[in-house]
């Protein structure tokens, strides 16, 4: 299911992850950490790939619409131990 926050909002998860979060994810799911970083905000498609992040503009650095939450769930249950 989609879920839509602003961009300022997912940055700030992603930068609360503890060290080696970003690659714990990317292994649980066997992805490149960098898409892992992309699907956070990053930009680096030669290393990884987009995973289906969309970003509007607006306040907050924009709205970011998710199409696949799974990322964002392992990494709330992270911050959540």
């Amino acid at each position: 299911m989609a879920k839509t926050l602003t961009f300022n909002e997912l940055r700030r998860i992603k930068n609360s992850l503890p060290e080696g979060s970003i690659q714990a994810i990317a292994d649980k799911l066997n992805l490149e950490p960098q898409t892992v970083r992309n699907y956070f905000g990053g930009n680096d498609y030669d290393e990884g790939c987009t995973m289906g992040v969309h970003i509007e503009p607006g306040p907050g650095g924009g709205f970011v619409t998710l199409e696949d939450t799974t990322i964002l769930d392992m990494a709330l249950a992270i911050l959540n131990q």
